[in-house]
């Protein structure tokens, strides 16, 4: 039973630390950082937001302590450490009066950037048979657009905590299938799924705060970063797997914003998941779809991760494009600029 302890408190503690330290802050928040209902908003009522630097402390401070305890050079823990610490930085600037975007991007290279230096690449540019700077360069830009569309998705009540959990318990299925090949990957998974849990109860519908970029942002970044460095071991199916609803449903509104001229960067109501909010279905219910469909990503990444690669990406795929498929059927408010739609 001994060895199952530190299993049990990578998943508690972040739980309870998470919970309790958004209790702390809430009336805190309630006074700098209010986000009052727009027109592209999906909330009704003024709500805290900035929730989510409870949620990065945590896990920052979680997986450093799985860091240490696995051996890691203390240059690489501070690294990353350093890295998070400066994208929620920029991001609380943010969230208070607004960042300028050439320091957003500048932070998030940054942060890139020694993030790939501390994952290190080689490995995986010696399997694929190219330069270390190409795979950098692919990976780069791969990490910046997750980082951002973790942002962009964060847009209803319990999705990207929802999205979160359920990458966490992926990483600890893939961990298990594959004997555990990326040191600390389950109980990196554990802390994910406990803080994501911790804040869901705070942020389930109707919620009580928000993330705010200062969440988002910074967790785009260590989930993204746990991605790659599973893909980094050999397991880029799982890594891929994974996330897929959130990949899917940012890239095509993404790309069909830029075919229509529109600016993509500006807020907007047209993801697949907004839709089907405005087509009747309830903060709860679409993140609860979302949930459901990351069961059976989770079960397909595990899948993968013992070998039976392309039918778990056949699959996958399969399964995100009927869910982006129903929330896209899903019928348009009327209103008297858009009548029927």
């Amino acid at each position: 039973m001994a060895h199952w302890w530190p299993a049990i408190l990578a998943f508690l503690l972040p739980l309870g630390a998470t919970a309790l330290g958004v209790r702390l802050v809430l009336p805190w928040l309630r006074t700098r950082v209010l986000d009052r209902p727009n027109a592209r908003s999906s909330h009704t009522q003024p709500t805290p937001r900035g929730g989510g630097i409870v949620v990065v402390a945590v896990v920052a401070a979680a997986l450093a302590a799985i860091e240490i305890a696995a051996g890691a050079p203390p240059w690489r823990l501070a690294v990353l450490t350093l890295a998070v610490l400066a994208l929620a930085a920029v991001s609380w600037l943010d969230d208070r009066r607004g960042a300028p975007i050439a320091l957003r991007l500048a932070a998030q290279i940054a942060a890139v950037a020694a993030g790939l230096v501390a994952i290190g690449l080689g490995p995986l540019a010696a399997r694929l048979g190219l330069p270390a700077w190409i795979v950098g360069i692919v990976l780069a830009l791969g990490w910046m657009w997750f980082v951002n569309l973790y942002n962009f998705m964060d847009g209803i009540d319990g999705i990207t905590g929802t999205e979160t959990a359920s990458i966490g318990v992926g990483l600890v299925a893939l961990a298990v299938v594959t004997l555990g090949s990326v040191a600390g990957q389950g109980l990196a998974g554990l802390a994910l799924a406990g803080a994501a849990i911790g804040f869901l109860l705070w942020n389930w519908h109707p919620a009580k705060v928000f993330l705010g970029d200062v969440g988002s942002v910074p967790l785009g970044y260590i989930v993204g970063g746990l991605l790659i460095q599973a893909a980094v071991a050999g397991h880029w199916a799982p890594a891929l797997i994974l996330p897929l609803y959130y990949l899917a449903d940012a890239t095509v509104v993404l790309v069909r914003r830029a075919l229509a001229g529109q600016k993509p960067w500006q807020a907007h109501k047209t993801h697949f998941y907004q839709r089907a909010h405005q087509g009747g279905l309830s903060h709860g219910q679409v993140s609860l779809c979302i949930g459901a469909l990351n069961a059976v990503l989770i079960a397909l990444a595990a899948v993968a991760g013992l070998g039976w690669t392309w039918l778990a990406l056949a699959l996958a795929a399969a399964a995100v494009a009927a869910l982006l498929a129903y929330f896209g059927s899903r019928p348009r408010p009327v209103t008297a600029k858009n009548p029927g739609g």
